[in-house]
């Protein structure tokens, strides 16, 4: 959902001075880019309304949605 999100990740990841972890580079995400954050947040707010009555789609949170992403482009890293 996020456009360009491998450049933001290693952008997030190259300013980082402590140990990179999920919760520290989604911590410098918040932080450097606010204006993704949001477009992601409304997105799933837009996508939470849309539905219909009765029919549920799971869609996970953002937050959990944004660290999923995190920890996979951490782990290719690796």
């Amino acid at each position: 959902m996020i456009p360009n999100k491998e450049i933001l990740f290693q952008k997030t990841y190259e300013s980082l001075t402590e140990k990179p972890s999920e919760q520290n580079v989604f911590n410098k995400f918040l932080e450097l880019y606010p204006a993704e954050w949001k477009q992601l947040k409304i997105a799933f707010s837009k996508f939470n309304r849309s539905k219909q009555f009765g029919k549920t789609i799971p869609l996970p949170k953002p937050e959990m949605s944004l660290r999923k992403e995190i920890r996979v482009w951490l782990k290719k890293q690796r």
